[in-house]
């Protein structure tokens, strides 16, 4: 993969091709804020944010929770995809539709039709908080795209190749840019490098990252 860093203006209507099946959507979300925000406040009501266990012990710096029929958690026995909040005992908040429409429409964007996605992992950084290069591989399935939609401080996001040793492209993601690959793209190692603390007029000093899939 090309080493050279990917830069984008903020241009909705545009797309940023990073690999043949792998987009940038400049401000994609915009239309969707007004409904997206209150939304995004009433399921962290419902199942707080909090900081999750890596395999190898240590406390992720990122703070965490979910959507959908299924949520991402962490444990001694590893990751895994789960209908139940191991903090509540309850069943995860459901998509927002305005959620779900702009998830479907971002993903036909970028070639991608069809998706039907069942979770939605949601991440809130802090001023520092970083996301290691990783895969996306949990999932039962890889057909179906990741859709990721950045809110709040703009942050770098590393997209790289198939090992975790090559070296990744660099991007800068605004309030409202939203990221889609799969295909031949899906299992590529991306991240998000430490957040800096330029707060957003809206959302402050955080920046919340929502990535949509199919997991089940």
């Amino acid at each position: 993969m090309s080493t050279l860093d990917l830069f984008h203006e903020d241009q909705p209507g545009q797309r940023v091709a990073m690999g043949a099946q792998a987009f940038i959507l400049p401000g994609f979300a915009n239309p969707w804020l007004n409904q997206l925000l209150p939304a995004l406040q009433a399921i962290q009501q419902q199942a707080p944010f909090r900081q999750m266990i890596t395999k190898g012990g240590r406390r992720m710096s990122v703070q965490t929770t979910a959507c959908g029929e299924l949520g991402w958690v962490s444990s001694d026995h590893g990751y895994r995809y789960c209908p139940i909040d191991p903090t509540s005992g309850q069943a995860w908040p459901v998509i927002p539709s305005c959620l779900l429409e702009l998830a479907q429409r971002a993903a036909a964007e970028a070639g991608f039709n069809h998706f039907h996605p069942d979770t939605c992992l949601i991440n809130r950084y802090l001023p520092g908080a970083r996301m290691g290069l990783h895969q996306d591989k949990d999932e039962k399935g890889f057909k179906a795209p990741i859709v990721s939609v950045s809110l709040g401080m703009s942050a770098t996001f590393l997209f790289g190749g198939f090992k975790r040793s090559d070296r990744p492209a660099r991007t800068i993601l605004n309030h409202g840019d939203v990221v889609v690959w799969g295909g031949v793209d899906r299992m590529r190692f991306h991240g998000v490098m430490p957040v800096g603390d330029m707060p957003h007029p809206e959302l402050g000093s955080q920046r919340i990252n929502l990535t949509l899939r199919k997991a089940g």
